[in-house]
Protein backbone atom coordinates (compact mmCIF):
# COMPACT_ATOMS: atom_id res chain seq x y z
CA UNK A 1 0.00 0.00 0.00
CA UNK A 2 1.76 3.11 -1.34
CA UNK A 3 1.02 6.31 1.26
CA UNK A 4 0.59 9.37 -0.27
CA UNK A 5 3.34 12.07 1.40
CA UNK A 6 1.64 15.01 -0.14
CA UNK A 7 -1.46 14.43 1.49
CA UNK A 8 -0.21 13.51 4.93
CA UNK A 9 -0.58 16.46 7.53
CA UNK A 10 0.85 16.92 10.74
CA UNK A 11 -1.94 15.86 12.49
CA UNK A 12 -1.89 12.63 10.49
CA UNK A 13 1.95 11.44 11.59
CA UNK A 14 0.67 12.91 15.04
CA UNK A 15 -2.15 10.39 15.20
CA UNK A 16 0.23 7.49 14.11
CA UNK A 17 2.72 8.03 16.36
CA UNK A 18 0.26 8.25 19.14
CA UNK A 19 -1.29 4.75 18.20
CA UNK A 20 2.21 3.47 18.16
CA UNK A 21 2.80 4.46 21.62
CA UNK A 22 -0.39 3.75 23.04
CA UNK A 23 0.14 0.15 21.60
CA UNK A 24 4.13 0.02 22.56
CA UNK A 25 2.91 0.77 26.36
CA UNK A 26 0.09 -1.05 26.88
CA UNK A 27 1.92 -4.10 25.72
CA UNK A 28 4.88 -3.05 28.36
CA UNK A 29 2.21 -2.77 31.14
CA UNK A 30 0.89 -6.37 30.31
CA UNK A 31 3.95 -8.22 29.74
CA UNK A 32 5.68 -6.34 33.02
CA UNK A 33 2.57 -7.33 35.19
CA UNK A 34 2.63 -11.10 33.60
CA UNK A 35 6.27 -11.60 34.12
CA UNK A 36 6.25 -9.92 38.25
CA UNK A 37 3.33 -12.75 38.78
CA UNK A 38 2.21 -10.37 41.50
CA UNK A 39 -1.45 -11.79 40.82
CA UNK A 40 -2.82 -15.16 40.79
CA UNK A 41 -5.55 -16.25 37.91
CA UNK A 42 -7.89 -16.53 40.82
CA UNK A 43 -7.50 -12.77 41.38
CA UNK A 44 -7.73 -11.84 37.51
CA UNK A 45 -11.17 -13.91 37.63
CA UNK A 46 -12.38 -12.57 40.45
CA UNK A 47 -11.36 -8.85 38.47
CA UNK A 48 -13.02 -10.35 35.86
CA UNK A 49 -16.66 -11.06 37.47
CA UNK A 50 -16.34 -7.75 38.98
CA UNK A 51 -15.67 -6.00 35.85
CA UNK A 52 -18.79 -7.82 34.23
CA UNK A 53 -21.31 -6.75 36.76
CA UNK A 54 -19.80 -3.04 36.56
CA UNK A 55 -19.98 -3.10 32.76
CA UNK A 56 -23.54 -4.50 33.07
CA UNK A 57 -24.85 -1.23 34.78
CA UNK A 58 -23.16 0.70 31.79
CA UNK A 59 -24.43 -1.04 29.52
CA UNK A 60 -28.13 -0.81 30.66
CA UNK A 61 -27.52 3.00 30.80
CA UNK A 62 -26.20 2.74 27.24
CA UNK A 63 -28.72 1.37 26.19
CA UNK A 64 -31.06 4.68 26.69
CA UNK A 65 -28.72 6.80 24.85
CA UNK A 66 -28.42 4.37 21.98
CA UNK A 67 -32.09 4.37 21.70
CA UNK A 68 -32.30 8.18 21.94
CA UNK A 69 -29.37 8.59 19.45
CA UNK A 70 -30.86 6.14 17.13
CA UNK A 71 -34.21 8.07 16.43
CA UNK A 72 -33.94 11.64 17.32
CA UNK A 73 -29.81 11.72 16.42
CA UNK A 74 -29.89 13.52 19.89
CA UNK A 75 -27.52 12.81 22.53
CA UNK A 76 -29.94 13.26 25.98
CA UNK A 77 -26.88 14.27 28.63
CA UNK A 78 -30.01 14.10 31.16
CA UNK A 79 -29.79 10.23 31.02
CA UNK A 80 -27.40 9.97 33.61
CA UNK A 81 -29.55 12.23 36.15
CA UNK A 82 -32.91 10.28 35.27
CA UNK A 83 -30.57 7.07 36.29
CA UNK A 84 -30.02 8.94 39.74
CA UNK A 85 -33.56 9.82 40.33
CA UNK A 86 -35.34 6.20 40.09
CA UNK A 87 -32.26 5.09 42.78
CA UNK A 88 -32.51 7.68 44.85
CA UNK A 89 -36.05 8.07 45.41
CA UNK A 90 -36.12 3.71 45.99
CA UNK A 91 -33.64 3.93 48.66
CA UNK A 92 -36.08 5.22 50.75
CA UNK A 93 -38.52 2.90 50.16
CA UNK A 94 -35.47 -0.37 50.87
CA UNK A 95 -34.72 1.38 54.52
CA UNK A 96 -38.19 1.27 55.28
CA UNK A 97 -38.55 -2.51 53.70
CA UNK A 98 -35.71 -2.84 56.07
CA UNK A 99 -37.02 -1.48 59.04
CA UNK A 100 -40.01 -3.23 59.26
CA UNK A 101 -38.61 -6.24 58.44
CA UNK A 102 -39.79 -7.05 55.38
CA UNK A 103 -37.00 -7.33 53.03
CA UNK A 104 -35.61 -10.18 55.55
CA UNK A 105 -38.88 -12.27 55.45
CA UNK A 106 -39.08 -11.28 51.45
CA UNK A 107 -36.54 -10.01 49.98
CA UNK A 108 -36.70 -10.84 46.34
CA UNK A 109 -40.44 -9.66 46.25
CA UNK A 110 -38.63 -7.16 48.15
CA UNK A 111 -35.94 -6.80 45.44
CA UNK A 112 -38.88 -6.56 42.60
CA UNK A 113 -40.60 -3.88 44.53
CA UNK A 114 -37.32 -1.20 44.55
CA UNK A 115 -37.35 -2.21 40.64
CA UNK A 116 -40.58 -1.45 39.87
CA UNK A 117 -40.31 1.98 41.98
CA UNK A 118 -37.23 2.90 40.43
CA UNK A 119 -38.03 1.76 36.89
CA UNK A 120 -41.58 4.04 37.08
CA UNK A 121 -39.80 7.06 38.43
CA UNK A 122 -37.15 6.58 35.92
CA UNK A 123 -39.65 6.13 32.97
CA UNK A 124 -41.83 9.07 34.21
CA UNK A 125 -38.83 11.30 34.19
CA UNK A 126 -37.65 10.28 31.01
CA UNK A 127 -40.80 10.85 29.30
CA UNK A 128 -41.99 14.18 31.13
CA UNK A 129 -38.36 15.33 29.77
CA UNK A 130 -38.53 14.59 26.49
CA UNK A 131 -42.21 16.17 26.71
CA UNK A 132 -41.32 19.87 28.16
CA UNK A 133 -37.70 20.04 26.67
CA UNK A 134 -36.97 17.99 23.74
CA UNK A 135 -40.41 18.04 21.33
CA UNK A 136 -41.05 21.38 21.43
CA UNK A 137 -37.43 21.73 19.74
CA UNK A 138 -37.26 18.62 17.76
CA UNK A 139 -36.95 21.12 14.48
CA UNK A 140 -34.18 23.21 15.54
CA UNK A 141 -30.42 22.59 15.31
CA UNK A 142 -28.56 19.99 16.87
CA UNK A 143 -26.86 22.13 18.92
CA UNK A 144 -30.26 23.64 21.01
CA UNK A 145 -31.02 20.44 22.50
CA UNK A 146 -27.85 19.74 23.02
CA UNK A 147 -27.65 22.56 25.30
CA UNK A 148 -31.13 22.00 26.80
CA UNK A 149 -30.51 18.33 27.49
CA UNK A 150 -27.49 19.97 29.94
CA UNK A 151 -29.79 22.39 31.62
CA UNK A 152 -32.38 19.80 31.93
CA UNK A 153 -29.44 17.72 33.90
CA UNK A 154 -29.28 20.65 36.48
CA UNK A 155 -32.49 21.14 36.69
CA UNK A 156 -33.07 17.49 37.86
CA UNK A 157 -29.95 16.95 39.69
CA UNK A 158 -30.55 20.07 41.80
CA UNK A 159 -34.76 19.52 42.10
CA UNK A 160 -33.48 16.09 43.51
CA UNK A 161 -31.34 17.97 45.75
CA UNK A 162 -33.80 20.16 47.30
CA UNK A 163 -36.24 17.14 47.93
CA UNK A 164 -33.99 14.38 49.29
CA UNK A 165 -30.86 16.36 50.71
CA UNK A 166 -27.57 16.40 49.49
CA UNK A 167 -26.51 13.75 51.86
CA UNK A 168 -25.45 10.35 51.02
CA UNK A 169 -28.14 7.24 51.39
CA UNK A 170 -26.89 3.55 51.37
CA UNK A 171 -29.11 0.36 50.54
CA UNK A 172 -29.50 -2.03 53.45
CA UNK A 173 -27.90 -5.16 53.14
CA UNK A 174 -30.07 -7.80 51.41
CA UNK A 175 -29.60 -11.07 53.04
CA UNK A 176 -29.56 -13.92 50.05
CA UNK A 177 -27.32 -11.47 48.10
CA UNK A 178 -24.26 -11.97 51.00
CA UNK A 179 -21.25 -13.69 50.78
CA UNK A 180 -19.75 -16.02 47.57
CA UNK A 181 -20.06 -18.26 44.89
CA UNK A 182 -17.45 -21.33 44.59
CA UNK A 183 -16.54 -20.77 40.50
CA UNK A 184 -13.45 -23.67 40.82
CA UNK A 185 -10.59 -22.12 42.17
CA UNK A 186 -11.64 -18.68 43.00
CA UNK A 187 -14.96 -17.11 44.74
CA UNK A 188 -17.18 -13.86 43.54
CA UNK A 189 -19.43 -12.35 45.20
CA UNK A 190 -23.12 -13.30 44.91
CA UNK A 191 -24.20 -9.57 44.22
CA UNK A 192 -22.17 -9.37 41.55
CA UNK A 193 -23.24 -12.79 39.70
CA UNK A 194 -26.81 -11.37 40.21
CA UNK A 195 -26.53 -8.26 38.79
CA UNK A 196 -24.66 -9.29 36.05
CA UNK A 197 -27.50 -12.15 35.22
CA UNK A 198 -30.06 -9.88 35.62
CA UNK A 199 -28.89 -6.91 33.88
CA UNK A 200 -28.33 -9.32 30.81
CA UNK A 201 -31.90 -10.78 31.06
CA UNK A 202 -33.04 -6.78 30.77
CA UNK A 203 -30.58 -6.30 27.73
CA UNK A 204 -31.85 -9.14 26.16
CA UNK A 205 -36.03 -8.69 26.50
CA UNK A 206 -35.33 -5.27 25.20
CA UNK A 207 -33.13 -6.08 22.13
CA UNK A 208 -36.32 -8.79 21.55
CA UNK A 209 -38.67 -6.23 21.91
CA UNK A 210 -36.79 -4.01 19.12
CA UNK A 211 -36.38 -6.61 17.06
CA UNK A 212 -39.68 -8.73 17.45
CA UNK A 213 -42.59 -6.61 18.04
CA UNK A 214 -44.66 -4.51 16.28
CA UNK A 215 -43.77 -1.20 18.28
CA UNK A 216 -39.65 -2.11 17.86
CA UNK A 217 -40.31 -2.17 14.17
CA UNK A 218 -42.13 1.01 14.34
CA UNK A 219 -39.15 2.05 16.24
CA UNK A 220 -36.82 0.97 13.78
CA UNK A 221 -38.80 2.08 10.78
CA UNK A 222 -38.70 6.01 12.38
CA UNK A 223 -35.25 5.69 12.68
CA UNK A 224 -34.96 4.99 9.26
CA UNK A 225 -36.86 7.31 7.95
CA UNK A 226 -39.37 9.48 10.03
CA UNK A 227 -41.29 11.10 7.31
CA UNK A 228 -41.91 7.46 5.11
CA UNK A 229 -42.74 5.91 8.80
CA UNK A 230 -45.05 8.93 9.33
CA UNK A 231 -47.14 7.88 5.65
CA UNK A 232 -47.17 4.21 6.53
CA UNK A 233 -49.49 5.53 9.80
CA UNK A 234 -47.14 5.01 12.32
CA UNK A 235 -47.58 7.56 15.17
CA UNK A 236 -44.04 9.32 15.66
CA UNK A 237 -44.62 11.10 18.72
CA UNK A 238 -45.96 7.68 20.56
CA UNK A 239 -42.92 5.74 19.05
CA UNK A 240 -40.37 8.68 20.37
CA UNK A 241 -42.42 8.63 24.21
CA UNK A 242 -41.96 4.80 24.52
CA UNK A 243 -38.31 5.04 23.64
CA UNK A 244 -37.69 7.44 26.30
CA UNK A 245 -39.73 5.15 28.26
CA UNK A 246 -37.94 2.12 27.64
CA UNK A 247 -34.81 4.04 28.19
CA UNK A 248 -35.59 5.70 31.24
CA UNK A 249 -36.82 2.30 33.28
CA UNK A 250 -33.83 0.08 31.88
CA UNK A 251 -31.56 3.08 33.88
CA UNK A 252 -33.99 2.79 36.75
CA UNK A 253 -33.07 -0.77 36.97
CA UNK A 254 -29.57 0.18 36.74
CA UNK A 255 -29.85 2.24 39.44
CA UNK A 256 -31.10 -0.39 42.05
CA UNK A 257 -27.93 -2.92 40.70
CA UNK A 258 -25.76 -0.03 41.47
CA UNK A 259 -27.23 0.41 45.10
CA UNK A 260 -26.65 -3.38 45.46
CA UNK A 261 -23.36 -3.53 43.80
CA UNK A 262 -21.71 -0.76 44.99
CA UNK A 263 -22.05 -0.10 49.10
CA UNK A 264 -20.91 3.78 48.91
CA UNK A 265 -25.01 4.97 48.78
CA UNK A 266 -26.59 7.14 46.49
CA UNK A 267 -27.04 10.91 46.29
CA UNK A 268 -28.24 13.67 43.69
CA UNK A 269 -25.01 14.10 41.99
CA UNK A 270 -24.62 10.37 41.12
CA UNK A 271 -25.45 10.16 37.75
CA UNK A 272 -23.09 12.15 36.35
CA UNK A 273 -19.69 10.29 36.50
CA UNK A 274 -21.78 6.37 35.10
CA UNK A 275 -23.75 8.81 32.65
CA UNK A 276 -20.12 9.86 30.95
CA UNK A 277 -19.70 6.61 30.92
CA UNK A 278 -22.44 4.81 29.82
CA UNK A 279 -22.21 7.38 27.23
CA UNK A 280 -18.70 6.31 26.64
CA UNK A 281 -19.81 2.81 25.95
CA UNK A 282 -22.04 3.57 23.61
CA UNK A 283 -19.79 5.40 21.61
CA UNK A 284 -17.23 2.42 21.95
CA UNK A 285 -19.80 -0.27 20.61
CA UNK A 286 -21.09 2.49 18.12
CA UNK A 287 -24.14 4.90 18.70
CA UNK A 288 -27.20 3.83 17.61
CA UNK A 289 -26.20 0.29 17.92
CA UNK A 290 -28.12 -1.52 20.55
CA UNK A 291 -25.86 -4.92 20.63
CA UNK A 292 -23.06 -2.33 20.52
CA UNK A 293 -24.06 -0.64 23.84
CA UNK A 294 -24.46 -4.00 25.56
CA UNK A 295 -20.91 -5.09 24.16
CA UNK A 296 -19.29 -1.38 24.83
CA UNK A 297 -20.94 -0.98 28.49
CA UNK A 298 -19.38 -4.79 29.38
CA UNK A 299 -15.97 -3.71 27.70
CA UNK A 300 -15.95 -1.04 29.44
CA UNK A 301 -16.54 -2.44 33.10
CA UNK A 302 -13.63 -5.36 31.94
CA UNK A 303 -11.30 -2.49 31.00
CA UNK A 304 -11.70 -0.75 33.84
CA UNK A 305 -11.60 -3.22 36.31
CA UNK A 306 -8.77 -5.11 34.78
CA UNK A 307 -6.96 -1.69 33.60
CA UNK A 308 -5.17 -0.69 36.79
CA UNK A 309 -3.29 -3.87 37.63
CA UNK A 310 -2.97 -5.24 34.13
CA UNK A 311 -1.87 -1.50 32.24
CA UNK A 312 -0.48 0.58 34.74
CA UNK A 313 1.13 -0.97 37.80
CA UNK A 314 3.18 -3.10 35.00
CA UNK A 315 4.60 0.85 34.05
CA UNK A 316 5.29 1.61 37.71
CA UNK A 317 2.37 4.16 38.34
CA UNK A 318 1.78 4.38 41.69
CA UNK A 319 -1.88 4.38 43.13
CA UNK A 320 -3.05 3.04 39.95
CA UNK A 321 -6.27 2.19 41.15
CA UNK A 322 -6.84 5.68 41.38
CA UNK A 323 -6.97 6.48 37.59
CA UNK A 324 -9.54 3.54 35.91
CA UNK A 325 -11.40 6.41 34.94
CA UNK A 326 -8.41 7.64 33.64
CA UNK A 327 -8.46 4.27 31.96
CA UNK A 328 -11.33 4.27 30.46
CA UNK A 329 -11.47 7.76 29.01
CA UNK A 330 -7.92 7.10 27.27
CA UNK A 331 -9.26 3.77 26.05
CA UNK A 332 -12.40 5.25 24.32
CA UNK A 333 -9.65 7.63 22.54
CA UNK A 334 -7.63 4.99 21.34
CA UNK A 335 -10.92 2.69 19.90
CA UNK A 336 -11.75 6.45 18.42
CA UNK A 337 -8.54 6.94 16.53
CA UNK A 338 -8.35 3.36 15.66
CA UNK A 339 -11.92 3.13 15.11
CA UNK A 340 -14.15 6.56 14.95
CA UNK A 341 -17.60 4.81 13.97
CA UNK A 342 -17.14 2.30 17.25
CA UNK A 343 -16.68 -1.54 17.41
CA UNK A 344 -19.99 -2.68 15.63
CA UNK A 345 -20.21 0.47 13.82
CA UNK A 346 -22.60 3.43 13.94
CA UNK A 347 -26.32 2.56 12.84
CA UNK A 348 -27.49 5.27 10.51
CA UNK A 349 -29.18 5.28 7.55
CA UNK A 350 -28.42 6.38 4.00
CA UNK A 351 -30.28 9.48 4.08
CA UNK A 352 -28.78 10.16 7.79
CA UNK A 353 -25.51 9.40 6.57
Amino acid sequence: MKINLERLSWVDVFLWVFRVVAIALIIIGIVNTLSSGKYTSEQWGTLIFAGLAQGSIYALIALGYTLVYGILLMINFAHGDIYMAGAFTAVFLADKLATTGFLAVHPWLSLLLLMLLASTISMLLAVLVERIAYRPLRGAPRLVPLITAIGASFAIEYTFRGLYGPGFHSYPDVPPLMGDVNMGTFAVPRVQLVVFFAALVLMVALYYFVERTKMGKAMRAVAEDKEVAMLMGIDIDSVIVITFALGGALAGAAGIFNGLFRPQGVYFFMGFVPGIKAFTAAVLGGIGNIPGAMFGGLLLGIIEALGPNLFLEGLGIPAANQLKDAIAFTVLVLILIFRPQGIFGERLSEKKA
